[in-house]
């Protein structure tokens, strides 16, 4: 009986693997074909081909916000063995699918491995490269490598990447900067730099004390740079735009030692997206240089070194500040990986693992035979977003290259850098999108002022490097009209927050806790030790409340106040407990700091802020435990403090003085 229902209810299972292999084509000669090879893709589209390259061109350049450098040559580690004849195909498949609607981008050649790339640059070679092409050696791939970058449809839409200038006194960063974005040469005697000059003083002593802006762009057809002003004509900074696909912005910061402060504030507040470290190589790495590297690493911005005035240097003297140089960047404090880019395939590796990895490319260049200013402006061409190569640091966000619907969505804040009172317009206010986005007729809040009240306003126009836009995305530096707002309202470090993110107006403080690493100080670091604090564009004097272990949580007890540590010297690590002298300010979490007072420097990271019941709380803490200090009382809050006394003669108020 048994064997009966084993043999009824059997199964036949030379059917099923008959179907299995049916379903993996095994043994099945009209099986699917394999996928063409790159090679054939490129050199030999058919329809199929072109929709996939199309389709993946797209996906690359959504990936990397609008811009993509594209490498062929090799396909999963085999050589493709392109000839002079193939590398035209190449281009030419390439042009066609980046063409197409779907893509919208232009396609430029940057390097070929089977070109002639080592003869030096002269005066004619400044702009670009004369490249002779040569067969290829020692049985090396031949590779190519191209530029895809879309081509944006509106201002707003224009790829920007923000570079801050720093080095010693004479280092020559004006000058430099004069040779990229006006295209002609400097005489020697600093001539390039004149028109980068905001104030008398600065053309009568050649040195720069304010925080200038220049741009450059490159152009929507094959990516050649465009200048808003050369020896023909001048054009503003709107027809630069018109014409540019993508713009890095130059922030010209001060050498000077005595304008330090100010080149503080540029660094910290402009949100610069890349540090370019000059380095005069007669000089070598000295005086404020390395402050400036310094603060560098210190807010965490990548960092390129240019060797400037390598054409009046002797041979030892330039070997000598190459030496050094390399040492200060292997050095523990640093950890930099210095690379020579001396040929157009030094340039496309350190660009592509600038950011990534610890590389720091260094340049040679000279502002007045022109050797090595064309590498340069090749490496700013191709330079990657901040907003993808430095995705870590920053809040994650679309770009205007790939906008979704998330980007609105996201919470608005303003920094504001610079005032204007613009005739028969009213305020106007420059400065850098943080996060989120802005459009003309938005109602947002404006503050703090110096009670630490938010107004309400409305941004009435926006402009966009001197041209007229509709809106602003994350990363982008534009100039807002407000309207109903005079002059007096408006101090450098406000911030604007968008209203429907805040049915209520928001809350500045006074009191702040970071983690703090001091770099620098003479002798040690108590309470109330007052020093000069940057947080973004926020300048203002704090002074310390108190001094707790690194791992101490965030309770404000008795108990963890009892904890603080007694004083800071160079390299410790704390927690402090920080409060402004003057006002309040609007600051968030995870925000970097710099405090610094003479040669003392330290730098941290905001991990809490206080709120007013918090830091009237900590505040009788403070003042009830082993320290006391100097307390400041706004308007808003009480005017007069209990004193506990015995004494009937002593009267039981006193007035507590401001601190103005």
């Amino acid at each position: 009986m048994a064997d009966n229902l084993k043999t009824k209810y059997a199964v036949d299972t030379s059917l099923f693997d008959a179907l299995v292999e049916q379903a993996s084509g095994a043994g099945n000669e009209s099986a699917v074909a394999e996928p063409r090879a790159l090679k054939q893709r490129l050199l030999t589209p058919d329809d199929a081909d072109m929709l996939f390259l199309t389709d993946t061109l797209a996906r690359r350049l959504t990936e990397g916000h609008g811009e993509v450098v594209f490498e062929a040559g090799v396909d999963n580690g085999t050589s493709m063995d392109l000839s002079d004849d193939d590398i035209k195909t190449v281009t030419a498949t390439l042009t066609a699918a980046a063409d197409r609607p779907l893509v919208n981008a232009f396609v430029q050649l940057l390097y070929d491995s089977g070109a002639d790339d080592t003869q030096p640059e002269g005066k004619k070679h400044a702009r670009a490269i004369v490249e002779k092409t040569k067969p290829v050696s020692n049985g090396a791939a031949r590779t190519v490598s191209y530029l895809v970058r879309r081509r944006p449809q509106r201002i707003e839409d224009m790829l920007e990447v923000r570079v801050a200038v720093v080095g010693n006194v004479d280092a020559g960063k004006s000058t430099m900067l004069g040779v990229l974005t006006q295209g002609a040469l400097d005489d020697g005697r600093g001539l390039a730099r004149l028109a980068l000059f905001k104030h008398k003083h600065e053309v009568d002593t050649g040195r720069t004390s304010s925080v200038g802006m220049e741009i450059l762009g490159f152009n929507k057809i094959d990516g050649a740079a465009v200048r808003h002003t050369d020896i023909h004509r001048k054009v503003g900074w709107d027809a630069v735009c018109q014409r540019s696909s993508k713009i890095v912005t130059f922030l010209d910061l001060a050498g000077h030692e005595k304008y330090l402060k100010t080149t503080v504030y540029g660094m910290a507040g402009s949100a610069p997206d890349y540090v370019m470290l000059m380095v005069a190589a007669n000089a070598g790495v000295v005086g404020m240089a390395k402050e400036h590297l310094g603060l560098a690493l210190a807010l965490g911005i990548p960092v390129f070194v240019v060797v400037t005035k390598i054409d009046m240097c002797p041979p030892h003297v330039l070997d000598a500040t190459l030496k050094q140089l390399s040492r200060i960047l292997r050095s523990s404090g640093c950890r930099k990986l210095p690379v020579a880019v001396s040929d157009r395939k030094s340039v496309v590796m350190a660009a592509s693992r600038f950011v990534g990895q610890r590389v720091c490319p260094v340049f040679q260049v000279s502002n007045v035979t022109g050797e090595g200013v064309g590498l340069l402006q090749t490496f700013l061409n191709i330079l990657p977003l901040a907003s993808c190569s430095a995705a870590s640091l920053m809040p994650k966000s679309p770009t205007p290259a790939s906008p979704i619907a998330s980007e609105d969505e996201a919470p608005l804040r303003y920094d504001i850098n610079e005032i204007f009172a613009v005739p028969y317009v009213g305020t106007v206010v420059s400065g850098h999108l943080s996060s989120g986005s802005v459009r003309v007729g938005d109602m947002v809040w404006l503050g703090p002022d110096y009670n630490g009240n938010f107004v309400a306003t409305q941004v009435r126009g926006i402009h966009r490097k001197r041209a007229e836009v509709e809106c602003g995305y994350q990363g982008q530096s534009v100039s807002l009209a407000l309207r109903k707002i005079s002059r007096s309202q408006v101090r450098k470090g406000m911030v604007l927050l968008r209203k429907d993110d805040h049915e209520v107006p928001p809350t500045a403080t006074c009191t702040f806790e970071a983690e703090v690493v001091v770099l620098y100080h003479s002798t040690t670091i108590t309470s109330r030790y007052q020093a000069m604090l940057h947080c973004g564009p926020v300048r203002q004097t704090a002074q310390v409340l108190c001094i707790r272990p690194a791992d101490t949580d965030e309770s404000t007890d008795q108990t963890a106040l009892d904890k603080q540590r007694n004083a800071l010297r160079t390299g410790d690590r704390a927690r402090v407990l920080f409060q402004f002298i003057r006002h309040p300010e609007y600051i968030t979490l995870g925000s970097r700091l710099v405090f610094r007072e003479g040669r003392t420097k330290g730098v941290g990271k905001v991990v809490r802020v206080l709120s007013a019941s918090e830091e009237r709380n900590v505040m009788k803490q403070v003042k009830n435990g082993t320290m006391v200090v100097d307390q400041r009382i706004d308007a808003v809050q009480a005017e007069t403090i209990q004193l506990k006394t015995s004494d009937p003669a002593e009267p039981k108020t006193r007035k507590v003085p401001t601190l103005s």
